[in-house]
């Protein structure tokens, strides 16, 4: 039992034994004692003292008086306002650290086979371009969470819906035809997500040519747009899309099949697997049944020129397309179709959907729609709302090719990672292929920790060269003290040294902070997975590691003397590297043993 679990027990035991008060243990949450304080842990003890017709102050005092009297890890306390200040005894923490070096599995917590089933989707890429910055905190944020749910014994299914139909879709595919002379990956010497990406940008600039010419000749932008020859030619092939044009199929699938492989590569560099992939080609028409269905039931309706609408007015929003007047389907319709797929597919206890936060309002409808249309899971859907993510320059627009890929900025993390290490003298005694190895784990834990590390529902600057830096909270800082505790370990290996008894040391103040924050590890992940925020998990990893390289400073291992204080040592530190570990494992991050 964690320190937290065993005071909380504690206190919820002596409310009950000095007032009668039923206090479930997990109601209570001790924090950590603020520095200006004496004590190792705080318990707020106003919920009480309404019941018990005390001060606070009063309350405080005879709960840690029942402490000390009724509980042996507590050895005193203090008591300020409504808070009360616990002392745990010093030998105590003995018996914490001896638990969590037991412990192979410390802070998680294993699903069984009745664990809710959460399923989590992310990346959701459109087929018409590679995957970029915006895409990786995407990805990394849903691939996080889904580490950290299951971590807090959940069973979790990862899913990603591919957007590889509609009119961005045909804008690349119109491009292809005209401009790009049947080239292929191999003949241009590119992935295929990037040729089909240099396809949209290609369109996008001779349409602004088109729409430039036209208004040089008198038209309104608007009138201009309407008139352009070369947004209807795409319009129509995303008809003939529709009704299964052999032709437009062909080349839609062709390149398609260059986007697939495009993004199998980036995925596998950066880590991130799918347990079941969803494509928009094969769930939208589920959705338009749908929509169909609700217009015939009343819940939904049809204007003059035929398109289908939802009325949200009585809930506060607006009117909701849902197929347009050409018949063609909208976002929305194929989300409700995937939704449909899903619950039909897996029994699940909770949908997650990682998408920024410039679509709450997508999702505020999609979940109006969906329990309109009878699905009793609609109003429960989550959607993980998070910020956008800028560079120092400012935003990008792919459309324009302003974008940063997610390729090139994975490989000048890499380079970055594998310059820096060199110039510091950090891979001296190493070949090129450890080097190689050490510079693409630090490149890309330097790239997803920056990423990782801001509360997700907040905008960030994505800033590459602070991200590589090997001091201050990084990734590189991190997986260097990481890679310093392995090689004290292995020191000590090399000297002859061994874990002997150490039950009988009283470990200094130094060492107890630091078995105390690795204490609040399950605690941590309990409440990164119910804020679904990776950044608590970041961030505490950067804490630990500062709070050893205190210790390592205050407390000598390989020159301490006495085998037992030594002992101690060895297992706080071989903790420590196996808390770190776990920590960044759950961000998606690999740490190197030496470096």
């Amino acid at each position: 039992m964690s320190i937290d679990n065993l005071i909380s027990t504690a206190v919820s035991r002596a409310v009950k034994a000095l007032y009668d008060i039923d206090a479930a243990p997990e109601s209570i949450r001790p924090q950590a004692t603020r520095k200006e304080f004496e004590g190792n842990l705080t318990v707020m003890v106003f919920p009480y003292a309404k019941a018990a017709r005390k001060a606070p102050e009063a309350v405080g005092q005879e709960i840690g008086r029942w402490l000390v009297d009724n509980e042996p890890a507590v050895a005193a306390f203090n008591v300020v306002k409504g808070f009360l200040n616990i002392v745990i005894s010093p030998t105590y923490w003995n018996g914490v650290l001896a638990g969590i070096a037991s412990d192979g599995t410390w802070g998680l917590t294993e699903p069984a086979a009745d664990s809710p089933l959460v399923m989590v989707e992310f990346s959701s890429p459109n087929t018409n371009k590679p995957l970029h910055l915006g895409h990786l905190r995407n990805i990394l944020l849903g691939s996080s969470l889904s580490n950290i749910l299951a971590a807090c014994g959940n069973r979790v299914v990862k899913t990603n819906i591919v957007n590889d139909r509609g009119i961005h879709i045909c804008k690349s595919m119109l491009a292809w035809q005209r401009w790009f002379d049947g080239a292929t990956p191999e003949t241009a010497g590119i992935k295929g997500d990037h040729l089909v990406g240099a396809c949209y940008v290609a369109f996008d600039k001779h349409y602004k040519a088109e729409l430039a010419e036209l208004e040089a000749k008198g038209m309104t932008p608007d009138e201009a747009k309407e008139a352009s020859t070369l947004m209807a030619d795409a319009r129509q092939m995303l008809r003939l899309w529709e009704q299964g044009d052999p032709e437009v199929r062909a080349l839609w699938e062709m390149m398609n099949s260059w986007v697939y492989e495009g993004f199998d590569a980036t995925y596998e560099r950066m880590g991130v697997s799918f347990d079941k992939i969803y494509y928009e080609s094969q769930t939208y028409l589920d959705g338009k049944a749908k929509v169909l269905e609700g217009l015939e039931k009343g819940v939904l309706y049809r204007r003059d020129d035929g398109s289908v609408w939802a009325d949200l007015t009585a809930d506060g929003l607006d009117h909701k397309l849902l197929i347009r007047d050409d018949g063609t389907t909208v976002y929305m319709t194929q989300d409700i179709g995937t939704a449909k797929q899903r619950f039909d597919d897996y029994a699940i206890d909770k949908m997650i959907y990682v998408v920024g936060n410039e679509q709450n309002y997508h999702f505020q409808v999609l979940s109006l729609i969906l329990d309109r249309l009878g699905f009793s899971w609609g109003k429960d859907l989550v959607h993980f709302s998070y910020g956008m993510v800028e560079l120092p320059e400012g935003k990008m627009k792919s459309r324009e090719g302003t974008v940063v890929d997610a390729d090139d900025l994975m490989a000048e993390m890499v380079d970055d990672a594998r310059k820096m290490a060199v110039e510091l003298g950090k891979t001296d005694d190493l070949s090129d292929e450890e080097i190689d190895a050490i510079a693409e784990i630090v490149g890309m834990g330097a790239l997803k920790y920056f990423l990782l590390k801001v509360d997700p529902r907040k905008n960030m600057t994505f800033n590459p060269a602070e991200s590589i830096d090997f001091n201050g909270n990084t990734g590189p800082f991190i997986q260097y003290t990481y890679a310093r505790i392995r090689s004290v370990l292995r020191r000590c290996a090399e000297q002859g040294y061994t874990v002997t008894d150490y039950s009988a040391v009283v470990p200094c103040e130094r060492e107890v902070t630091l078995i105390q924050r690795l204490g609040d590890f399950p605690s941590v992940v309990a409440q990164a997975g119910r804020a679904y925020s990776p950044a608590l998990i970041a961030n505490y990893a950067y804490e630990l590691v500062k709070e050893y390289n205190q210790f390592y400073h205050d407390c000598s291992i390989l020159r301490e003397s006495d085998d037992a204080v030594r002992s101690l040592r060895m297992v706080l530190s071989d903790v420590t590297a196996r808390t770190v570990k776990t920590a960044m494992a759950l961000l998606g991050i690999r740490v190197p043993e030496r470096m």
